[in-house]
């Protein structure tokens, strides 16, 4: 995805929604030491600048040096390009040594990753056993039933060319690896859900579809999803209530939990 998320990294830092304080206080409440953060997949910093005010240091790593460049300048973040396949020795250079980190964050990205080999480094550079993981995405967004109902069906013609990963988040992340515990005060690792949410008007919304790694597959394979015919319902639907500016909900879905103790049987905890 380094390819895609180079292309569109101007566009990708203007349209996407950014993230809500709360998520970020309920995961901070759940590490016991706040002295260093690592952000996985950091795009344009998103979460960088808001764990910058809760822990003393921030590591943000992406495949995108654009994304990376686009991120803010903090005296406590430092960005690092890292490769599509780290090793150990790679993380431990780029990132942290081996059990220093006190949370890992992955926002809207770990669906995309190479799930065993990155757990395997996640939990070595993680603090035991108390360390722990956030991993989050969001759905679309949500406007009104008029807007979403039109969205549905061009969801439905887009769904051909998202890549299989896409799935997770459809499923809103309840199904995908996290072999992790608990953390203190919850009986599973999630989802739990929250939103955020970004005031838009349509031709905002269009370039957000725009950005889509889906609608960008299906350029290249010559077809416009968003043809004339769908830009017309989407204005007819927008417009309906008086157009103008609409503020867009999009539901997040956090998985957490904590590395746990070396060498314990680690069940891999799903909501029941």
């Amino acid at each position: 995805m380094g390819d895609f998320y180079d292309k569109l990294a101007n566009r990708y830092s203007e349209i996407r929604p950014n993230y809500p304080p709360e998520l970020f206080q309920f995961i901070a409440s759940k590490t016991p030491v706040r002295d260093l953060a690592w952000d996985v997949g950091a795009g344009n910093g998103q979460a960088a600048r808001s764990l910058a005010g809760m822990y003393k240091n921030v590591v943000a790593t992406d495949i995108s040096q654009k994304q990376l460049d686009l991120a803010p300048k903090l005296p406590n973040v430092r960005y690092q390009q890292t490769s599509p396949v780290s090793t150990i020795a790679e993380i431990e250079h780029n990132v942290a040594p081996q059990s220093s980190v006190d949370l890992i964050t992955i926002a809207q990205a770990v669906h995309w990753f190479d799930l065993p080999k990155f757990y395997q480094q996640a939990k070595w550079v993680l603090k035991k056993p108390h360390g722990v993981i956030a991993a989050w995405c969001y759905t679309p967004a949500e406007f009104n039933q008029s807007v979403d109902s039109v969205f549905a069906r061009f969801y439905i013609d887009a769904k051909p060319y998202w890549d299989p990963a896409r799935y997770h988040l459809d499923d809103r992340y309840r199904s995908i690896e996290f072999p992790f515990m608990p953390v203190e005060g919850e009986d599973h690792t999630g989802p739990f859900k929250f939103k955020t949410e970004r005031q838009m008007d349509l031709d905002s919304y269009f370039a957000y579809l725009r950005t889509w790694s889906g609608y960008q597959t299906a350029q290249k394979n010559g077809v416009e999803l968003l043809t004339s015919n769908v830009i017309e319902d989407f204005e007819r639907a927008w417009n309906e209530d008086g157009g103008g500016q609409k503020i867009g909900v999009f539901p997040i879905y956090l998985r957490i939990g904590k590395v746990g103790i070396p060498g314990s049987q680690v069940r891999k905890w799903l909501p029941g």
